[in-house]
């Protein structure tokens, strides 16, 4: 199943190739603007009713041109209407030139804004391309308009927001609703960028999906159309071992809480057996605890290799309070040629080898998969992690080319990249699940789904969608407990 447009996620050099195949084709570019600044100012009619001024703020590209067609859409709608210009308006060239000219309102230069009472600002300064910090003129008027309080539309993506990166680009407008155009872009989800834009509106003006689809790259929002199709079927002569057996590693005896939540949601997710192994001194701790969770002694390495030899054996999680250090080395190297899940401590045992951990996975299909939180990515990756250039979702590409694995780059904007170069951004997780066990949990579901044969990235991308979702179902307050009781695997 394909990701519908909806839910493409269209860098702004891709955009920007989609507008120029549109003008080739043949379709006038002034017909696209039109209707986005078109879109823009019903927008602001419909959502910031209480405004007495609008205040239109246009910058020198074809975002500018947007915002003077919003504002002549504005004077013929009564409204009463401000705008202010960024730069020389007569440098103006194209589309943003014709629609200047079109609209009524004389402008002034963007330095002469004051904020009045009950003003509200549509920010059609700067789009996605921004990849510089804004200038001095803009970043006054923002703080202006800060001190103010007034409300902001955006227009594609907040002034001083990267559409690439979602980074704040030195400073940027805080606005409570931003329209953009086709698709939304990677600045539209990653953080901070997706709290700068408020409530985001993605608005069709007309180009053909054909184009936009043809320019898209592998980035997407993670929906279920990327997973549903991997999902375990049951059928009547389903049994417990055809639904997979999945493995969960606890550590020693103050510390069996964090794999017992992994353990169940590994089973309420679907596996259909799942084993804590424990060491001989915590197995007192967890037989206390454990029902339908089947429980073995494994203490070491040479337990554990003799034990894999059962083929029944489908996936495994190690790191939820596992410990640090040699031994969770040691398990890795065992399992290096079955699906696994390292979570937590798991990764960061190879803080100081991670070319050991990446090297025992380099080769085959991809089995493995990381769930680092940025202070674990960085502990892998610390080059890739220092990179300002590089944005979350760069990131963690370059990060699972590297390590041949999976990797979920946790946070509220959590990334799931591929080897092969697929990405997906999570953006239905509350942000409520930032609660002690959470991630814990979360690693239980992805081996819980490897352990029923769905491919690594397909798992994770599935059950980081359905971890926000259960999240979201159980509101505000939950715990860990809760929400490893609450996942669901359809």
């Amino acid at each position: 199943m394909s990701v519908s447009i909806e839910h493409l996620l269209l860098t702004p050099a891709e955009m920007g190739a989609c507008d120029s195949a549109a003008a080739a084709s043949g379709i006038d570019s002034f017909g696209l603007m039109e209707r986005a600044g078109q879109a823009v100012a019903a927008s602001a009619l419909r959502h910031f009713p209480e405004a007495c001024r609008f205040v239109v703020l246009c910058g020198p590209g074809n975002n500018g041109g947007d915002g003077y067609v919003a504002a002549r859409a504005l004077v013929e709608s009564g409204a009463e209407v401000a705008v202010f210009h960024l730069g020389d308006p007569a440098a103006l060239r194209g589309d943003a030139a014709k629609a200047r000219a079109s609209c009524p309102a004389v402008s002034a230069p963007i330095e002469d804004y004051g904020p009045q009472p009950d003003d509200m600002v549509i920010d059609a300064l700067f789009g996605a391309g921004l990849s510089r910090p804004v200038p001095p003129a803009v970043a006054d008027v923002i703080e202006r308009v800060r001190a103010a309080g007034t409300a902001v539309l955006a227009v594609d993506l907040p002034s001083g927001v990267c559409g690439l990166r979602g980074l704040a680009l030195g400073t940027a407008f805080q606005a409570k609703r931003t329209v953009t155009f086709m698709t939304a872009k990677p600045g539209h989800r990653l953080m901070p960028g997706r709290s700068l834009c408020g409530d985001v509106e993605i608005f069709d003006i007309g180009m053909p999906h054909r184009i936009v689809e043809r320019h898209a790259g592998p980035l997407c929002e993670n929906t279920p159309a990327i997973w549903i199709d991997h999902l375990p079927e049951t059928g009547v002569d389903a049994h417990k071992f055809r639904r997979g057996h999945l493995v969960v590693f606890s550590g020693g005896p103050t510390t069996t809480g964090a794999a017992r939540l992994s353990s169940r949601a590994g089973f309420r997710i679907g596996a259909g057996l799942v084993t804590l192994a424990s060491p001989a001194e915590a197995l007192a701790v967890n037989a206390g605890a454990l029902t339908s969770v089947m429980l073995r002694e494994v203490n070491d390495a040479a337990a554990l290799t003799a034990w894999i030899e059962d083929a029944r054996l489908s996936a495994f999680v190690l790191g939820p309070g596992f410990g640090i250090g040699e031994k969770a080395r040691q398990f890795v190297t065992a399992l290096f040629q079955r699906p696994l899940v390292l979570d937590a401590d798991g990764i960061s045992s190879f803080r100081e080898t991670p070319e050991a951990l990446f090297s025992l996975f380099a080769g085959g299909k991809t089995r493995l998969v990381l769930t680092p939180h940025e202070g674990e990515f960085a502990r892998l990756f610390p080059d890739i992690a220092t990179a300002d250039k590089f944005g979350k979702t760069e990131k963690a590409l370059r990060a699972a080319a590297r390590a041949h694995a999976v990797i979920v780059f946790k946070g509220a904007d959590t990334v799931i990249a591929a080897p092969d170069g697929r990405a997906a951004i999570n953006v239905n997780a509350p942000q409520w699940l930032a609660t002690a066990g959470s991630g814990d949990v979360l690693a239980g579901m992805i081996g819980g789904l490897m352990a029923q044969g769905m491919p690594a990235y397909e798992a994770a991308c599935a059950a980081v969608y359905r971890h926000g979702e259960a999240g979201t179902r159980l509101g505000e307050g939950l715990t860990s407990e809760d929400l490893a009781e609450t996942v669901r695997r359809a």
